[in-house]
């Protein structure tokens, strides 16, 4: 049987690309011959993530729905679909899959026209607008979480959110030494991980700099922080104005999420979808403050979805500071046992196998008819 040509629309935030990678991984373990390639628009972070991951991009001319070039949706979509068919009858392909971002929608409109079997993922708990409309064009929607599917017309099934191989096979007591030397911290040292999402997040920054201030006097407590490459310069300046550096670990990006997790005993970040997907993977307890200016609240739906098990706690953004976010923190790193109760009901609503469950699906569609063009 020929290889299959597999075309996958993940584009805009790595909320999308990164899922998107982990079932590209995924589809190869299963079957090496795959010939796999992404879709994307000039304006996302796919055009350098993409590339670097070792995957051929095309580019299709859409637009975001917001903004000054909204009136230019219509004439856009219908250019990128024409695009998007051309693209699937050129490279043969046996199936296309969204994982979100706007290039998913001419995408499933493209493989709907052609014939070519489709596949939407959504990984939030409230869809977003590019995936309820990529959704229309296809009878397959995944879900990353269960309270997704009432707002989808047509059948879904839950397979979770795809995770790196890193995060999926997580090991947390065979990786704490070596995370823990990773970023300079004593083995014994009580750890909060900070991290507000890629661009990272100003009211968290804040925050980590106002606790590092109220716990400079502890030796034992420091804080592992992901500033944003944008945030990073001021936040040490703020540091060392607050006489407070040495308790905390500030970088613009971390090169092993792996690592971050495991050497962290407590988490305080915002709540992306794949944030809180990886949080409950890893078991790492969670203090998590919602982005407050999400379409819907959906980071508040997403958070909830940990906090109902009892997995996290939730703070809203104006009460995320120092002085209300430490009297929580501090009542989390004293009681051991609560925050292995927290990790393990984590464990509970995670579907570690998601990205093998959606590749599975998606080379069960790949072989379910001959590709266009063959």
């Amino acid at each position: 049987m020929p290889a299959p040509s597999i075309l996958i629309a993940a584009g805009g935030t790595g909320g999308h690309i990164f899922p998107g990678l982990a079932v590209a991984s995924a589809v190869r373990r299963q079957d090496p011959s795959a010939d796999i390639a992404f879709v994307g628009t000039p304006r996302g972070l796919e055009g350098r993530i993409i590339p670097e991951a070792g995957y051929p991009l095309h580019l299709l001319d859409m637009v975001p729905f917001a903004g000054a070039r909204r009136a230019l949706v219509p004439a856009a979509f219908a250019r990128a679909t024409l695009q998007a068919r051309r693209l699937l009858r050129r490279e043969r392909t046996a199936v296309a899959v969204g994982m979100g971002g706007y290039a998913s929608i001419p995408l499933m409109a493209g493989a709907r026209l052609s014939g070519v079997p489709s596949l939407v993922h959504e990984s939030g708990a409230i869809p977003g607008r590019a995936n309820m409309l990529a959704a229309r064009f296809t009878n397959n929607v995944a879900l990353a979480f269960e309270r997704a599917a009432s707002s989808f017309s047509g059948p879904t099934r839950v397979v979770g959110m795809p995770l790196s191989e890193d995060i999926e096979h997580f090991d947390r007591a065979a990786l704490r030494a070596d995370a823990r030397r990773a970023f300079d911290l004593p083995a014994d040292a009580e750890v909060l991980l900070v991290i507000g999402g890629s661009q990272g997040a100003t009211t968290l920054n804040k925050a980590a700099v106002g606790l590092a201030r109220l716990w400079r006097e502890r030796p034992n407590r420091f804080i592992l922080l992901k500033t944003g490459a944008a945030d990073l310069a001021g936040i040490q300046a703020d540091l060392q104005a607050a006489k407070a550096s040495h308790a905390v670990r500030a970088l613009s990006f971390f090169e092993r999420m792996d690592h971050a997790y495991a050497a962290a005993d407590v988490a305080l970040t915002r709540a992306g979808a794949g944030t809180v997907a990886e949080l409950g993977a890893v078991g790492l307890p969670a203090v998590l403050v919602p982005y407050p200016y999400a379409p819907h609240d959906h980071q508040a739906v997403n958070a909830s979805v940990l906090v109902d098990v009892g997995a996290a706690l939730m703070v809203r953004n104006p009460e995320a500071t120092a002085e209300n976010l430490a009297p929580t923190l501090d009542s989390l790193f004293a009681d051991a046992g609560h925050r292995m109760a927290m990790g393990e009901a984590g464990h509970s609503v995670s579907r570690p196998r998601a990205a093998d469950d959606l590749a599975s699906w998606v080379l069960e569609l790949a072989n379910s008819r001959t590709p266009v063009g063959r």
